[in-house]
């Protein structure tokens, strides 16, 4: 079965679905998602959106506090366009319905998170991405040029190299055949703009604060498509998440420590003190390593965030889902402290993109989480994802409607899904098991802290259940958690390839093996690649 639209766009979240909105009026638009449409990263972001707002603050700030939170990896062109749209990317999703907290005289209200120099920090209580996400879904499903396919998974990108099975033919993105869950079946989504926003990646982990559907999709497909990914190795843990073992590792937002709550060990040391001048306004990357040191030191299972001392009307009325939420575990945050640990949070990498959002293969764009941009650098600044995320789906949008006359129609080299010999499996134990092992080796071997003997240990483990899991794939019937499966093992060995080829620690890549930064030969991007129709993988710096 074949279907065809103008745009395709592979996630539903603020990404995928603000560029949808623009794109709209100009052509047919196709948006596949996973899971129901609101199952999104999007849907699960507590803090807010960063945004310069205020006569007290400024875009040089801005600028200065994102370089500084990455390392000085950030892209200085990239950072200066992100924080200068901020202004005009806020009132569009105003526009759209979002309806942000307001403080006084009617004025948005600005918190501050770590890292962050001013209060910058626009949110919806603490469920900032839950009301984006609410309004971004009502205008999509009001547009009548939108049509949304929920609990589709895309299984791989359709490029005209592979189509015609000729590597010497021009390459470009000519779609991606995608699984409907319910049925199995396998069709295939023309387009002559693809663009992916599935997220990230922190399902590549044993334990992660990102939702279920977190699972690298639009990397894989990207890289198996021979599209370059960058900076991989740059993996954020979040420092707060709760500690609790029916918690599913629920996030305790950063925007917490930004209204004061403390760091402190089981003895009630608050030992962020000792680590930064910031204290626990420190950037994220500071913040998980010294918990993840403080916990080593003491053999402790966690840590506490304390935030007992602010008035317990202000924590209820400023959290009002946080403080729901750690009630339910039997913890009043108003007058208990709040245990928590390191989780994987957020990639810094993705898919290689330039300013307008375009990737290394004609047609195809990356917004979003899945996207390098090269905002962040060697560390997210708090809230400048949902920013990064709004600003390239508008430039996307903008660059897709410039391209769209010129794009031939890519119909006539596109087959039909070939499902070969391929049968139901009997041995779903062993997606299951290979899931686990997985998410367990890249905890135990590639978190973070690392060394050289964790990595290569961890490559070769991985690899070889990559090999076992390509031959699983071509003998079985797809399901969606053998593409998952398939993904994550993907992006965990782009993962720890990139963290073996940077020889210095910057940021979120720590390694025992090269403990300094190392400014005269690192101060640059991993380059990570594989040439269509063979499995050689290129690895460079830019």
């Amino acid at each position: 079965m074949k279907q065809a639209s103008d745009f395709l766009v592979i996630g539903s979240g603020i990404a995928g679905l603000s560029y949808a909105l623009q794109v709209a009026n100009y052509g047919m638009v196709t948006v596949v998602t996973k899971r129901e449409i609101s199952e999104t990263a999007t849907a699960c972001a507590q803090g807010g959106i960063a945004g310069v707002l205020s006569a007290n603050d400024s875009f040089a700030s801005h600028y200065e506090d994102t370089m500084r939170a990455g390392c000085d990896l950030s892209r200085p062109e990239v950072v200066k366009m992100v924080v200068e749209s901020a202004p005009q990317a806020i009132h569009n999703l105003v526009d759209w319905g979002v309806k942000f907290t307001l403080g006084e005289n009617a004025d948005f209200d600005l918190t501050r998170e770590g890292g962050h120099s001013q209060r910058r920090i626009l949110h919806a209580d603490d469920l900032t991405g839950k009301e984006i996400e609410r309004a971004l879904v009502e205008a999509v499903r009001n547009h009548p040029n939108i049509n949304v396919h929920e609990n589709h998974i895309a299984v791989d990108l359709i490029t005209e190299q592979k189509a015609s099975a000729c590597a010497s033919r021009p390459n470009r993105c000519l779609g991606a055949y995608v699984l409907n869950i319910a049925t199995g079946e396998v069709a295939a989504f023309g387009a002559k703009i693809t663009v992916l926003a599935t997220g990230g990646a922190g399902k590549v982990y044993l334990y992660t604060c990102d939702p279920d559907i977190a699972t690298g999709d639009g990397i894989a497909m990207a890289f198996r498509a021979g599209a370059t990914i960058a900076d991989m190795e740059f993996m954020q843990f979040h420092p707060t998440t709760l500690y609790h073992p029916q918690a599913k590792s629920f996030l305790i937002s950063e925007a917490v420590r930004g209204e004061g709550a403390i760091l402190r060990t089981k003895d009630g040391h608050a030992f962020m003190e000792d680590y930064h001048p910031l204290k626990d306004l420190a950037p994220r990357d500071i913040v998980a390593r010294a918990i993840d040191q403080e916990m080593k030191k003491s053999g402790a299972d966690c840590v506490f965030l304390d935030i007992t001392h602010k008035d317990p009307n202000f924590v209820r009325e400023r959290f009002p889902n946080i403080h729901q939420t750690c009630l339910k575990f039997g913890i009043d945050m108003t007058k208990e402290w709040i245990p928590v640990v390191p989780a994987a949070h957020y990639l810094c990498g993705g898919v290689k993109v330039d300013l307008w959002g375009e990737t290394t293969l004609a047609n195809l764009f990356a917004v979003g989480e899945c996207a390098w941009t090269g905002l962040h650098g060697a560390n997210r600044l708090a809230s400048n994802s949902l920013l990064e995320s709004v600003v390239y789906g508008g430039r996307a949008a903008q660059r897709s409607k410039e391209l769209l006359p010129q794009v031939s129609d890519p119909a006539p080299f596109i087959r039909s899904w070939d499902y070969g010999y391929a049968r139901n499996s009997d041995e779903e134990v062993i997606v299951a098991h290979n899931w686990d092992e997985v998410r367990r080796c890249m905890w135990n071997y590639v978190g973070i802290v690392r060394s050289d003997k964790r990595l290569k240990r961890a490559l070769r483990r991985v690899h070889n259940i990559r090999e076992e899991i390509t031959e699983y794939y071509w003998d079985f019937l797809l399901t969606s958690d053998l593409i998952e499966l398939r993904n994550i093992t993907t992006v965990a060995e782009l993962i720890i390839r990139c963290a073996l080829f940077r020889k210095e620690s910057r940021g979120l890549h720590t390694t025992l093996d090269y403990p300094e930064r190392d400014d005269l030969h690192w101060k640059k991007d991993t380059l990570i690649s594989r040439a269509p129709f063979t499995e050689e993988i290129t690895l460079s710096v830019f």
